[in-house]
């Protein structure tokens, strides 16, 4: 459906102070659009580094299943469990995101004579297998956080490039090129209506003439 506009003075000043404005605004979108996608590369590299540590350390402890099976007295997967996970929030090209700063986990209450040597190399091993998850589930979150940022400033960038700026430009010309045209005729107008007047002052000043010469 074609777009109306008011061909007039006051819509061509409206028009072109919003492409001033879609003009200043751009650079800084692009600029923050630019951030936004390193981040997100940034933060995508780190998770498939990460994954692979997790897969890894699944590998580790899954080597410790049949022996788990028969352990008594101490339970492995509590103690290799986090009491918390500690954040800080930290800002991103204008994006508050969740970053890791701690893992914290449950003192070790077991007799570190009285039990078979695997068990600690084990629960180090749990323990940092679940280290990886939180970090990783972090790193998600931030991933998730700064993507849903980037496709709203993309879609600004895009707006206001491929929609609003030519939009505006279009406007103005075809504004201007009324107002051109309704200036010209305003003066062929004017110079009719003073050729008018021009052929009744011609006939006047003779009448005239010949009423002068009559009364001599």
């Amino acid at each position: 459906m074609a777009r109306k506009i008011k061909l007039t003075r006051p819509e061509l000043k409206r028009q072109r102070d919003s492409l001033a404005r879609y003009e200043r605004y751009l650079p800084t979108l692009k600029l923050k659009q630019q951030q936004l996608q390193l981040s997100v590369r940034e933060v995508a590299v780190k998770l498939r580094g990460v994954a692979r540590g997790v897969d890894d350390a699944k590998q580790k402890f899954a080597a410790y299943s049949k022996l788990l099976v028969d352990l008594t007295g101490i339970n492995i997967p509590q103690l290799g469990k986090p009491t918390e996970i500690r954040t800080e929030k930290q800002n991103v090209a204008g994006v508050n995101i969740p970053v890791l700063t701690e893992v914290v986990f449950s003192p070790i209450n077991y007799s570190l004579f009285a039990t078979p040597p695997w068990v600690d190399k084990a629960l180090i091993d749990l323990r940092r297998l679940n280290q990886l998850q939180a970090e990783q589930e972090i790193l998600q979150t931030q991933y998730q956080l700064l993507n849903r940022e980037l496709t709203k400033i993309t879609q600004r960038v895009n707006l206001f490039e491929k929609v609003k700026i030519p939009e505006s430009r279009e406007d103005i010309r075809v504004i201007r090129i009324h107002l051109g045209d309704e200036m010209t005729a305003a003066v062929g107008r004017a110079k009719i209506a003073k050729a008018k007047l021009t052929e009744i002052d011609v006939p006047m000043a003779a009448i005239s003439s010949s009423a002068a010469e009559g009364s001599a």
